[in-house]
């Protein structure tokens, strides 16, 4: 085992710090984030000036900031003396050799992947390293620390942050995704560790693999990471492998959620506070408005996501006072928009009423991508499970018609293509928007 650090917040997570409520949970945040937002005024430039006139106790009041202001104040937002330039330039050379060691000053430096279009950094301190490490450990690792265990770990770029896993009997392998596929399966065949943390659509092609025959070492626990988890994967990786798909919410922007012992998705309010912008009430689909009383280094403080959540109806049976979330659905920017088939406003189709819709149409639907170029064309890629002979193409455009119904809204155009999708080079999004409103 590492530091004194680690293990501090290894127990912290595992259930040394508890509330006895909810209420008691909310305040004990409302101290940390109070304490915290005195810290980050005199350390940063950019949150001193943003939140003038503001006094700490209603920091509720303070302007929500998203990644682009983020950004373009980075140098000023920071409190560790790490300018943009300098921090591209590292993250950027790593990417660009593989070797993911970049640090400035001790402060380990990382880029986002980048979905929206504009990629982000992120910084990371020696201590915040440590208590991150600590924490993960705690909320994701099964069988404790003293326990001998191997972890592949899949993604597109490796980080410190994530080397940081491996420590004592823990041992700690990182695949790059942009390796052959091929080679990834052999790679994961001679390691056979135990723990799998891999984003949702290699998790999926890993299951296929097994399915073929070409991978046949079984993990003891899987973890789905970066992607939304699709129902359809979701239940083709259960299936395979006999057992519960967890999720970890890891971001650029902390570490905002880990599954339970159920298999619930509770966020991390032990060491973030997410207030709700929902965006419908009645089906409880929120954004999450992001305040880490955490980190330090870079501090994110009311940071307005871009993702869309839905929060559970109810308490978890596990016993856990943090919010539970029913599914994880996508990004703002994925929600399709169509217009009434009267008014012609824009009416508004979340991630999930689709998937709904393409699952429900057949049973032989192995893959799909539905992607939205314009408010009256709907691309809709499909592969069928081997043998299928229905017509899967006319189900699917069926049970869209019945959703454009229901909502009121013009039926698009359908244009339907070979799926195609290889995992690595981008984030797999099953639903996708690619025109602005």
């Amino acid at each position: 085992m590492g530091g004194p650090m680690t293990l501090y917040y290894y127990l912290l997570a595992r259930g040394a710090r508890s509330w006895k409520n909810r209420a008691a949970l909310q305040q004990w945040q409302e101290r940390r984030i109070m304490r915290h937002i005195d810290r980050i005024r005199k350390h940063s430039t950019f949150y001193r000036e943003l939140w003038s006139g503001i006094s700490t106790a209603e920091w509720r009041q303070f302007p929500i900031i998203d990644k682009a202001m983020m950004m373009d104040h980075f140098d000023t937002l920071n409190t560790v003396g790490i300018t943009k330039s300098q921090a591209f330039a590292a993250a950027y050379e790593a990417e660009n050799s593989r070797i993911f060691k970049p640090t400035i000053h001790g402060i380990t430096v990382g880029l986002s992947s980048g979905t929206s279009g504009n990629r982000g950094l992120f910084l990371v301190s020696e201590a915040e390293q440590s208590a991150w490490t600590g924490t993960v450990l705690g909320k994701l690792l099964p069988g404790g620390l003293w326990k001998r265990a191997k972890i592949a770990f899949f993604l597109r770029a490796n980080s410190n942050l994530y080397e940081s896993v491996r420590r004592g009997r823990l041992q700690f392998q990182y695949f790059d995704l942009m390796e052959p596929i091929p080679q990834l399966v052999q790679r994961l065949q001679e390691y056979d560790p135990q723990i799998w943390i891999a984003p949702a659509s290699m998790l999926r092609m890993l299951a296929d693999e097994h399915q073929a025959g070409r991978l046949t070492v079984q993990p003891h626990r899987i973890i789905s990471v970066a992607e939304v988890l699709d129902p359809l994967d979701q239940m083709v990786i259960e299936q395979v492998f006999g057992q519960r798909v967890h999720q970890a919410y890891q971001c650029t922007e902390g570490f905002l959620g880990a599954t339970c012992k159920l298999g619930t998705l509770h966020l991390n309010e032990d060491i973030v506070h997410i207030e709700k912008e929902y965006l419908d009430t009645k089906t409880r689909r929120f954004v999450p408005i992001v305040t880490d009383f955490s980190r330090m280094a870079q501090p994110i403080i009311r940071y307005r996501l871009n993702d869309i959540l839905t929060e559970a109806a109810t308490p978890c049976s596990c016993g856990s006072h943090f919010t539970a979330i029913e599914r994880i659905e996508g990004r703002c920017d994925d929600i399709l928009y169509l217009p009434h088939a009267e008014s012609g406003e824009q009416i508004t189709l979340f991630p999930d009423f689709v998937t709904r819709a393409v699952l429900a149409a057949s049973p032989s639907i192995a893959h799909y991508r539905v992607i939205q170029h314009s408010p009256l064309e709907m691309e809709i890629s499909l592969a069928k499970l081997a043998g299928c002979r229905e017509d899967t193409e006319a189900l699917v455009s069926t049970e869209l018609t019945r959703l454009c119904s229901r909502l009121g809204c013009i039926v698009p155009q359908f244009v339907f293509t070979p799926y195609e999708f290889v995992p690595g080079r981008q984030k797999l999004r099953r639903v996708e928007r690619r025109w602005k409103l």
